[in-house]
Formats: structure tokens, C-alpha cells, sequence
């Protein structure tokens, strides 16, 4: 298995790990120029003899730490020497050590507690999202998942299950003692009477808007015997009498009609709560209606309205849906922000979360990356290693170029000095 993609960067990366070479490598060629010199003017001159160690010294110390760096990534000259070409002999320990280190190191409740308390994230995520813009962008996403989701389901499936749901939930719940108890609350806001005045009130329009064709009708029943303009006098006073009496009951809140009203419906609203016959008759015309086929129809189309309604909603900036979304995401950012306990509420159930995922995962994380290590290609690998740390373990040898340069010129002078 090959690595991820190589990061943005790698060439120059690259470029500049064999600048850091070169330059290592220089100056172990200058150390031999220069022990070669030393060496040849020493036989003239014995002064030469200090700087002939020093650069004796430092190509020691410059080849040592060469081998040292270069066995950690491939065989140097490409002899199988032993205990070189360590990472690409031993990248699977590697992986299971990294992922031990940072199961034992990072994936522990106490460090994570530590971070995230320290984190305070509760005001931080309630300043971020009381930011119109940001709640907008969070709004976007949520639109996004549920586009995801209503596409991703299957239609049938959910109808399925959405029909049997309302199904279900109407037929566990009696009829006739849910109208009742819907009368009672009715009579105790004294909804029905304002029933009974919008009934009144289209009772006398009515009468009002047809008087020339009930006086009409009356004619055509009356007998023929009898002059029209009895009639005429008999429907105007019973016009007269209907009139006065629709107003009387409409303008006397205390009208013995009201009391008679409020009596009827209380009866038959206890009625409706407690009489076998008709409890029984309304579960009849429940399942009579439930299995009408218009019925059948509109709850086997619903899935499909409301997918398509969330859709629209999702995708338009403007729709209620959208900004519902990013009021209520704002207002939350805002009471985190304002409300300490909130805060600290929010931030011990992300502790305790974070706590309990690192726990019972925190194994299989270690096993995620000991086992990706194992299947990495081991050239790739040292190769990619290399490229990251290959700079710094340079310095590794231009440091023991220099040094042990340093060390021999130290050496060579206390055995002059004490020979």
C-alpha cells in the first residue's frame, strides 16, 4: 500500500534536505582537503601537526554520524550491514509504538479533560456561532445534511413506515372521548357560544338576503283561498317575531337559549366520554374514514410533499426553514455567551463525551494507525521520513564534523603538551 498523496510543498522540501547534503557533505571533503595539506606541510613545519588532527578528527566524527543518519533510512553503499535500514526493517513496531504513544499519551480522559477545560469551549463556540455569518455557514451545512438525508432515503420505505405510523397513532386513540374532551375545553373558553353568535348573525343575513324569496315561497304554499295579503301580514310578522327573537338571544349573554345551549353540550360531551354505543359507533366511522380511498391516498402521497417541501425549504436562503435554522443557532450562541451555567453545562457533556469515546476507542484508534503503518510501503516510508527529518539530521553531521574537528585539535594539543 502506497502513502497519502504527497503534501503541497514536497519539492521544495526535497530541494532543501539536499542543500542540507550537500553542505554536510562539503564539509567533510573540506576536512579531507585539509588534512591532506596538514598532513603533507607537517613534515616541513610540526605546527601543521594541529590542524593535520583537527581534520583527522572532524572526517571521523563527519563519516560516523554520515553512517549513524544514513543506516536509520537505507543500507550505507547498499551493503546489508547489520542494524541499518532501521525504519524499513522495522516499520511495523514503529506503527505499533506510535500508536501505543498516542493511545497512552493523548487518548486518556485526564489529558483530554485538561485540554478541553482549558479550551473553554462553550464561550467560544456560543461567540462563533452568535455571529450572523457564522450561523448562516452552519445553517448552509444543516440544509446540506438534510438534502443528504431525504435524498439518501428510500422513498418507499419511509412512506411505508410514515403511513403505518399515523395509521397507528389514530387508531390507538379513541374518537369520541378526544371530541369530548375537545367540547369541554371548548365550553370552558366559551368557544360554542361564539359559535352560536356567528350563528345567529348568518341565521339573520341570511333571512335578510332571501326575504323576497321566502315571501315568494310562502305564496306558492299558502292556499289559494287565502288573499295575498294576509300573507303578506302573516310573513312580515314572522319575520318580525324571528328577528327580535335572533336579536334578543344575540345581544342577552344571559339568555335562558345560552343556558340550554351550555347544558345540551355539556351532556354531550359526557356523552361522547362515557357511552359504549357511541364510542363504538365513532371507532366504526374512524376506521370507515381511514380506509377511504381518498384518505389512503393522501397519507401514501405525504412522504413525497414532504420531501419535496424540504428540499425547496433547504435549498432557497430565504425560506423559513433556512431561517429558522440560523435564528435558533444564533439565539444558542447567544445564550452561551450570556448564560454561565448553560456554559458550564454544555462543557461538562463534552467532557464526559469526548472522555467516554476516548475510552472505548482509544484501542481501536492505536490499532488504526499500527495497522495503516504496517501496510505503507517500506521504501515510501523512509523516503517520506526522511523528507521530514532528513533536514534536521543534517545538522547531525555538520555538528560532528565541527566537533569532532574540535575533540582532535583538543586531543592532539594535551599530548604535545603532556608527551
Amino acid at each position: 500500500m502506497t502513502l497519502p498523496a504527497a503534501p503541497p510543498g514536497e519539492e521544495a522540501s526535497r530541494a532543501e534536505l539536499r542543500r542540507m547534503k550537500a553542505l554536510a557533505t562539503g564539509l567533510l571533503v573540506a576536512a579531507a582537503i585539509v588534512f591532506i595539506f596538514a598532513r603533507i606541510q607537517e613534515e616541513d613545519a610540526a605546527g601543521w601537526g594541529y590542524l593535520r588532527a583537527a581534520a583527522e578528527a572532524a572526517m571521523v566524527g563527519a563519516i560516523a554520524d554520515w553512517f549513524a543518519v544514513t543506516a536509520l533510512f537505507r543500507h550505507p553503499f547498499g551493503l546489508p550491514i547489520p542494524h541499518t535500514a532501521i525504519i524499513k526493517k522495522r516499520k511495523d513496531q514503529i506503527g505499533e509504538s506510535l500508536g501505543a504513544f498516542v493511545r497512552d499519551n493523548f487518548l486518556t480522559r485526564e489529558v483530554l479533560n485538561e485540554q478541553l477545560a482549558e479550551a473553554d469551549l462553550g464561550r467560544r463556540v456560543g461567540g462563533w456561532l452568535a455571529q450572523p455569518t457564522n450561523a448562516r455557514a452552519v445553517g448552509e451545512q444543516s440544509a446540506a445534511v438534510v438534502r443528504g438525508v431525504t435524498e439518501v432515503l428510500r422513498d418507499q420505505t419511509v412512506q411505508t413506515g410514515l403511513e403505518d405510523l399515523l395509521q397507528n397513532q389514530v387508531r390507538a386513540i379513541p374518537v369520541t372521548p378526544f371530541v369530548g374532551k375537545a367540547i369541554d375545553v371548548a365550553v370552558e373558553g366559551e368557544y360554542h357560544q361564539m359559535l352560536l353568535e356567528t350563528t345567529l348573525n348568518g341565521v339573520e343575513r341570511f333571512l335578510e338576503d332571501n326575504h323576497e324569496s321566502l315571501r315568494t315561497k310562502l305564496y306558492e304554499e299558502s292556499p289559494r283561498w287565502v288573499p295575498e295579503q294576509i300573507d303578506d301580514v302573516v310573513f312580515d310578522k314572522i319575520s318580525e317575531i324571528l328577528s327580535r327573537f335572533l336579536g334578543e338571544i344575540a345581544s342577552d349573554p344571559q339568555h335562558p337559549l345560552r343556558d340550554h345551549l351550555d347544558a345540551r353540550t355539556r351532556e354531550l360531551s359526557e356523552r361522547l366520554k362515557s357511552s359504549p354505543e357511541l364510542i363504538a359507533r365513532g371507532e366504526e366511522l374512524k376506521a370507515e374514514l381511514l380506509n377511504h380511498p381518498e384518505v389512503r391516498s393522501w397519507s401514501e402521497s405525504l412522504w413525497t410533499r414532504i420531501k419535496a417541501g424540504l428540499l425547496e425549504a433547504s435549498e432557497d436562503p430565504d425560506s423559513e426553514l433556512r431561517q429558522r435554522i440560523e435564528q435558533a443557532l444564533t439565539d444558542a450562541g447567544r445564550s452561551l455567551e450570556s448564560d454561565a451555567e448553560l456554559r458550564a453545562t454544555v462543557d461538562h457533556w463534552v467532557t464526559d463525551a469526548t472522555g467516554y469515546i476516548a475510552e472505548q476507542f482509544r484501542g481501536e484508534v492505536s490499532g488504526l494507525i499500527a495497522s495503516t503503518v504496517q501496510r505503507w510501503d517500506p521504501e515510501e516510508t523512509a523516503d517520506r521520513l526522511e523528507l521530514q527529518v532528513g533536514r534536521d539530521l543534517q545538522f547531525i553531521r555538520i555538528n560532528g564534523t565541527i566537533v569532532g574537528g574540535l575533540a582532535g585539535l583538543v586531543i592532539y594539543s594535551l599530548s604535545e603538551l603532556l608527551l
